[in-house]
């Protein structure tokens, strides 16, 4: 029987072809570090994060754990329905966590931080703050499962409140409205040791399909047996439980499969969602037949929402979703009034219709027939609530990249007013979005102006020149708006809190090109804000790097645009061109002039982290980061139709630029990528000869493998075949004739992405007489998280750049 245990202590080891001459195997190798100083940054100690408390006296800084070693990626894991867990604590995957270490509070009037004393070695996730702004509650990692914490920010103490936490569907626990407990998913009392998976089969695993489409995409993680369902059963098998903070648990109910659990505004109900059988094995949980409940404190049932089937069926377009209801949640504003939306096409967008989706509520007791909201002709996005005369919904349409946002009336429902239409990929009129913050009871409301007229707005403010973060306002009558605050020229200051009514005090999160992000108490009515914290530069070696946006134009008009960064202490005169990479990420567009968007990034504090790209410039390379790689759909045509002639435009006007700046040698330019960017890599070493070598990491090479849909393409093979085998760069192994580094993930998680992508890839290069090193990183998922592997990425990349741009000779 197959199950998904892993986590074995394995050596680091490449697949590999010979750099020249014949290929071989398999070689074992053990990992390898970078070279200075790019080691030194790896192990620098990350910046603080931070959240402001609700009632805007104290924020909680959060230290990070730098990257973990391989062995704690090598703790056993289990892939299940869609998910990634660890046996051991019942919680996420190590993959799958960015573990906090520690934890001080900062008061917003100013003075030093204070420390709280937690367990030695302690690493925690979730925290998060009570309604009143007393406490903060966080899960702690313990050797036998995660453990309930509650640190009391007046004297900052530290204690268990609860042991067997369930968290391996997600946030395992939720605070009540007064600030006196939780609703807590624990493990079963009892519950035993998992079941024995080991045994051998007792019959072959059957599925069919009897005539009825059933379209799905390429899931990661999912169950394949019966062994697997057993164990999804024992691991997200959940017995609800009320725990206050001072007196006995009370249970809920009895267990279930729980894959959410959320306290109502009031109080008194919990909404509940519990998988139930029987379970698929082409779908996540998430899509497994599912009961949407209400129940009360007590555990008793009080209404259900829906009785949900399997939902196998969902066309493949990207404005796609199942029938039923969805997007269940609370209304912020209200003790107890349940909202949702459901389809009125079926769900399918190819359907005709006036309405695609309807937003309902309903309130407690929950008796009376539910109450239409708003009817919307796109899918809907969420709504903010604001008091009992106002709430804005968000409303989208993929395919044409539109969005609406409507002001309604919930005393008066049934219609709303258009306050915004746009196209959401339009950076430089955006508007931003309403500012919220937690009301009495913890949900997040509308702030709005005294007189009810007008919401608070933030938002990235992105111009040519850069992004200047701002604070303003907007009428809900007319739309219009008006700026109270935009973050200085030269500085890249974001919004962490609003401190008074009046929102005239703000903390920020201020850096600029040279100052590293630390936080700030501003008064807009002062000249200066006053800094709260002096985090330092984590990576002095990068000081003297420069940067500047460069701005280009494609054969066929689009304007584009990259960064382009050149090593400390260069000088074009003295020095002449450099050894460039390219490092960029394809995107598709509807609207030309939007994609040829230009946003400079002069005022923000850039320092490399992980495997990335820029650690190159400590190894004398230049770098233009993220040059536009825009696929326009036109004339009512896909834009993937012309992706190879566009992607191939963009990269020869980005080669042309740097050269004809002088940084650059043409015969000394690599190109790279992740995920979309390494599928992007492949295809241009395929399709063009611009440059000398690529680094792939984590790509998709073979469209076939992805039929029902990929990236932004919606259309599936059948519907677009040539396409599809047309930007598939499997199918152009034989004409791949410059090196290539293939790396990827052993335990890649990401829809599409598998590693098979790489492995058959790197089969049909070999087969075909390419220069091409595959390097499989052990136990890594889509991203690279331990040291070890991100330490070796970069050697490889260092080495193989080395050798095939920086010290390679003229092209034969």
């Amino acid at each position: 029987m197959r199950h998904r245990l892993l986590g074995r202590a394995l050596p680091a080891f490449v697949l590999l072809a010979a750099l020249s001459g014949p290929a071989f195997a398999q070689d074992p190798l053990a990992y390898q570090q970078p070279p200075a100083p790019i080691a030194d940054i790896l192990d620098t100690k990350p910046t603080p994060t931070s959240s402001l408390s609700p009632d805007r006296t104290t924020l909680a800084l959060y230290d990070r754990a730098n990257l973990p070693p391989i062995a704690e990626l090598a703790e056993p894991m289990l892939r299940l329905g869609g998910y990634r867990i660890n046996p051991r604590n019942n919680g996420p995957a190590n993959s799958r966590v960015s573990w906090l270490t520690g934890l001080s509070f900062q008061p917003v009037a100013g003075g030093a931080a204070r420390p709280v004393q937690l367990p030695a070695n302690a690493r925690f996730m979730s925290p998060s703050w009570s309604p009143d702004g007393r406490s903060v509650a966080l899960l702690m990692d313990a050797p036998t499962g995660l453990e309930l914490w509650v640190v009391d920010v007046a004297n900052g103490r530290a204690r268990k409140v609860t042991e067997r936490v369930n968290a391996a569907s997600g946030s395992a626990f939720d605070w009540t409205p007064d600030s006196a407990g939780f609703v807590v998913r624990l493990t079963p009392e009892g519950r035993g040791a998992a079941p024995d998976v080991t045994r051998p089969p007792a019959g072959p695993i059957v599925a069919e399909s009897m005539g009825r489409a059933a379209p799905v995409r390429t899931y990661q993680d999912l169950l394949g047996d019966a062994g697997d369902e057993a164990l999804f059963d024992h691991y997200f098998t959940s017995q609800l439980t009320y725990v206050p903070l001072n007196g006995r648990p009370r249970a809920l109910g009895q267990p279930a499969v729980y894959l959410g659990a959320v306290v109502s505004p009031g109080g008194q109900h919990v909404l509940t969602t519990t998988a139930k059988r029987p379970y698929s094995y082409v779908v996540p949980a998430s899509l497994f037949p599912a009961e949407i409940n209400v129940i009360d404190l007590q555990g008793r049932a009080v209404h259900q929402v829906a009785d949900l089937p399997l939902r196998d069926n969902v066309p493949t377009p990207f404005d796609a979703v199942a029938p039923g209801p969805r997007s269940v949640s609370w209304r912020a504003d209200a003790p107890a009034t349940l909202v949702w939306t459901e389809a009125q096409d079926g769900g399918d967008p190819r359907t005709q219709s006036e309405v695609r989706d309807r937003v309902f509520t309903l309130a407690a007791p929950f008796t009376a027939q539910p109450t239409t909201l708003i009817d919307l002709n796109e899918r809907y996005g969420g709504v903010q609530w604001g008091d009992a005369d106002t709430a804005l919904v968000n409303s989208r349409w993929f395919n044409t990249r539109h969005e609406t946002r409507y002001v309604v009336d919930p005393s008066n429902p049934g219609t709303g007013r258009v306050l915004i239409e746009r196209n959401y990929q339009d950076r430089y009129n955006d508007p931003g979005f309403p500012v919220t913050e937690p009301n009495g009871t913890g949900f997040s409301v509308l702030r709005m102006t005294a007189d009810g007229s007008k919401v608070l707005m933030s938002g990235a403010g992105a111009t040519r020149e850069g992004e200047y973060p701002f604070l303003g306002t907007m009428d809900l009558q007319s739309g219009q708006s008006e700026r109270l605050w935009t973050s200085a020229s030269g500085d890249y200051e974001s919004i962490v809190g609003i401190l008074d009514d009046d929102a005239r005090r703000l903390v920020t999160r201020r850096e600029t090109r040279n100052d590293p992000p630390n936080l700030y108490v501003r008064n807009l009515d002062a000249q200066s804000p006053d800094a709260l914290t002096q985090f330092q530069d984590p990576a002095p070696q990068l000081a003297g790097v420069t940067r500047q946006l460069i701005t280009y134009t494609r054969a066929d008009g689009v304007q584009l645009s990259g960064t382009l960064y050149l090593p400390a202490g260069y000088d074009k005169d003295r020095d002449g061109p450099l050894p460039l990479v390219m490092w960029a990420y394809p995107a598709e567009f509807t609207d030309a002039a939007v994609a040829g968007q230009v946003v400079d990034t002069a005022n923000r504090f850039v320092r490399p982290g992980g495997s990335s790209h820029l650690f190159l410039l400590t190894q004398g390379y230049a770098v233009l980061d993220d040059p536009s790689m825009p696929i326009i759909g036109r004339d009512g045509a896909e834009p993937n139709d012309t992706y190879i002639e566009q992607l191939s435009a963009s990269a020869e006007a980005a080669v042309n630029a740097v050269v004809e700046m002088g940084v650059a040698d043409r015969d000394r330019i690599a190109i790279g990528g992740h995920s979309y960017g390494a599928f992007m890599t492949a295809n241009l070493l395929a399709h063009t000869d611009l440059f000398r070598t690529g680094v792939a990491r984590s790509g998709a090479y073979n469209r076939t493998l992805t039929p029902f849909g990929f990236q932004a393409e919606q259309r599936n093979y059948w519907e677009a075949p040539e396409t599809y085998n047309a930007m598939s760069p499997f199918a152009f192994a034989d004409k791949v004739n410059e090196p290539i580094l293939l790396i990827h993930g052993e335990a890649d998680d990401n829809q599409g992405t598998f590693p098979m992508q790489s492995e058959r890839f790197y089969a049909a290069l070999k087969g075909n007489g390419a220069t091409v090193r595959y390097v499989v990183l052990p136990l890594e998922a889509h991203g690279y998280r331990a040291r070890e592997s991100v330490g070796h990425t970069l050697w490889e990349t260092v080495r193989w750049l080395d050798q095939y741009v920086k010290n390679a000779g003229p092209r034969e």
